[in-house]
């Protein structure tokens, strides 16, 4: 079946001022050809009498959003209102949690990650990212679990799943590595790992086992790292060194990363070079607190580092703040960073699907183009920095030519919020 949507909005360039500042988004309104779910024609009047009509009506065209950090198997959403206890011990205090909640939560599992899945595709994410537990409590049964039900999704959205140590790799034991070693035949993408200083204690045992399965299994990798300061710096020095010695080519993230926050631009410029080398990908939930945790995300970018905003967990035992919302995420990033102008704000749409703006730096279109696959988004606003800031609202979500959300809006153009 193909798509006509009609009376669409895309952003053609830049409108500067005599001081070469950008005052404006310019925007014209065109026709989107769809055939077999990738982007045929884009013109100002097409006609398709095979296609399936969508009005657009004047609405912005945005690539869809990709949730690149959730964790699908151990979330109270869908669930009656529980806050989360205080963690007097960190980590270490949830990993005991875990040790009961997860065998409480087993017969809503299932149910309440269809029910995130949903909630995730509703707000315009047509890729998820999901780390699943493996550990001495549960086993590979949530891996088990959440491959089946994302294998529901298969003509509907694109996922990945990280098989990811919770509790540690070596904590338990070396035992726990033959356990662990189960899951990567299972179908998952990713070998996850979790801060090797603090939780495993061996930082070369840990990375290099990481490592050492991921060539092995030809996955990628994502760890989560929270150490902060030079022993989180060491740790991904260490890790890219490793990945220098296996000759490891495929893709890594680092989630979190607090060790980034607050270094020295020297420091930060030297290690961007080897993340941007290694096309390391970091993703930040853009913390706040009383540490200096917020990540230096638009010098990572200026260096040449990918940077995802992700949002982790959707109320759990961790935290009850997650909300599933990009644009929210976005106009969060940008009030944390001081952005307020047209251009800084449309610059920052790349954080949120992989790597594209609507407009590259020099006001030059760069999306939608013939050929891309059409996952992409309807939105009352005018213009990305618009969407942005004022939070404007999604109507239509499109997952290769699919149509999985068509909502009617009270249309009000520039007037939101």
């Amino acid at each position: 079946m193909n798509q006509l949507i009609k009376n669409v909005r895309l952003e053609v360039s830049y409108n500067y001022n005599d001081n070469q500042i950008v005052t404006k988004t310019n925007t014209e309104i065109f026709d989107i050809l769809i055939k077999n779910g990738v982007i045929s024609k884009i013109d100002k009047n097409i006609d398709c009498r095979d296609a399936t009509i969508i009005d657009a009506k004047q609405q912005l065209m945005i690539p869809a959003f990709k949730e690149m950090h959730t964790h699908l198997d151990k979330t109270y959403f869908g669930g009656e209102w529980i806050a989360p206890m205080p963690a007097e011990n960190g980590v270490f205090s949830r990993i005991k949690e875990e040790e009961v909640l997860l065998k409480d939560l087993e017969s809503v599992t299932e149910e309440r990650a269809r029910h995130l899945i949903k909630h995730y595709i509703s707000l315009g994410h047509t890729h998820i990212r999901t780390h699943v537990n493996v550990d001495p409590t549960v086993g590979i049964s949530h891996v088990e679990l959440i491959t089946k039900l994302l294998k529901e999704y298969d003509d509907v959205i694109t996922y990945e799943i990280v098989a990811f140590p919770q509790h540690g790799l070596y904590r338990n034991g070396q035992e726990f590595i033959t356990l662990f070693e189960q899951a990567l035949s299972l179908g998952v993408t990713h070998v996850g790992g979790l801060d090797p200083a603090m939780v495993d204690k061996n930082i070369h045992q840990s990375l290099d086992t990481i490592v050492s399965l991921a060539k092995k299994y030809d996955l990628g990798i994502d760890i989560h790292l929270h150490d902060a300061d030079t022993l989180g710096l060491f740790e991904i020095h260490h890790l890219l060194d490793l990945v220098e010695q296996y000759d490891f080519t495929n893709n890594i993230t680092l989630s979190h990363v607090f060790a980034l926050a607050g270094i020295s631009d020297e420091e930060l410029k030297k290690l961007s070079e080897r993340l941007k080398k290694h096309n390391v990908l970091i993703a930040s939930t853009i913390a706040i607190g009383e540490a200096p945790v917020t990540l230096p995300i638009f010098d990572l970018d200026r260096y040449g580092v990918k940077v995802a905003v992700v949002h982790d967990s959707l109320i759990d035992h961790w935290s009850p703040f997650g909300s599933g919302d990009t644009i929210r995420k976005l106009n969060a990033l940008a009030q944390r960073f001081g952005l307020i102008d047209e251009y800084s704000l449309s610059q920052t749409l790349k954080f949120s699907n992989g790597g594209i703006n609507l407009l590259d730096e020099k006001g030059q279109m760069m999306w939608p183009k013939v050929g891309d696959e059409a996952n992409l988004l309807l939105v009352d606003a005018i213009s990305s920095a618009h969407m942005i800031a004022r939070r404007a609202p999604i109507s239509t979500v499109i997952s290769r030519g699919n149509i999985l959300k068509e909502e009617e809006l009270e249309l009000k153009g520039a007037y939101w919020g």
